[in-house]
């Protein structure tokens, strides 16, 4: 089956958003090179950029609720990817009110089963549980 182009979007995000990270920067020079090598239509190029800017403005807002949600695990103690797809599906659950939390939260979970670790699809699931059943708190 053929990937969404919605789909493809969110991991060019993902990959945007990993390189800011390792590379300790909010340059939009990675960012354009990855929207442009990720072939998007306009219309989702758009998405991922302004998906991108929003992740990055509620970093800390994210980060903060994420501290809070994962009981006895120290933030630094998360795997970076997997605080990345935090983050990612949290801004879309709150902040992305057109689409729907069931996609964000199956989205979220896909992206941690194709780029990260075996346990991760279960700790992020178990994170964005608790966070949408306490959502108009945050």
């Amino acid at each position: 089956m053929a990937e969404s182009p919605r789909r493809k979007a969110r991991e060019t995000v993902l990959r945007a958003l990993y390189a800011r990270e390792i590379n300790d920067s909010d340059s939009d020079e990675s960012v354009d090179s990855l929207l442009n090598e990720a072939s998007l239509s306009e219309k989702n190029t758009d998405f991922a950029r302004n998906y991108i800017n929003l992740v990055a403005k509620n970093k800390d807002w994210a980060d903060k609720i994420i501290s809070g949600l994962a009981k006895n695990w120290d933030i630094k103690r998360i795997a970076e990817l997997d605080l990345i797809i935090l983050r990612m599906a949290m801004v879309e659950l709150k902040f992305m009110p057109d689409i729907p939390k069931k996609v964000a939260l199956n989205e979220a979970i896909e992206l941690a089963k194709k780029y990260s670790t075996e346990e991760s699809p279960s700790f992020i699931n178990g994170i964005l549980d608790n966070f949408l059943k306490n959502i108009d708190n945050f």
